[in-house]
């Protein structure tokens, strides 16, 4: 397998837009449910899947799915960060060996 640094970094980015989906459903769920902020963070969420979607398309033209779906994980280290960061969660040490095993994994796929 062959990568462009820079399709890498745009599927890396994409993940990220898509781990952000957590905050709009956070917030969301904080709200009153059908009252405006409520729809507002449901609606940030749908136009964030939308626009990963989009996005997930113009990347399997470049990269192939195998490869793209390999590093579908990173959105899960993502979302812990941010989950950690913005909500002040805590972040285990079984978090982080999940986060080691994903990143390891990731490494060897690469690789091959």
């Amino acid at each position: 397998m062959t990568f462009k640094a820079k399709d890498i970094i745009a599927l890396v980015g994409i993940n990220m837009l898509y781990a952000c989906t957590g905050i709009c459903t956070k917030m969301a769920a904080k709200a009153e449910q059908f009252s405006w902020p409520y729809l507002l963070w449901f609606g940030g969420a749908v136009a964030i899947i939308g626009v990963y979607a989009i996005l997930w398309q113009q990347v399997l033209r470049r990269i192939e799915l195998g490869t793209a779906y390999m590093f579908k994980g990173t959105t899960l280290i993502f979302t812990m960060l941010i989950a950690a960061l913005l909500f002040g969660e805590s972040i285990t040490i079984p978090n982080i060996i999940g986060s080691i095993i994903i990143i390891t994994g990731i490494t060897l796929l690469a690789r091959q």
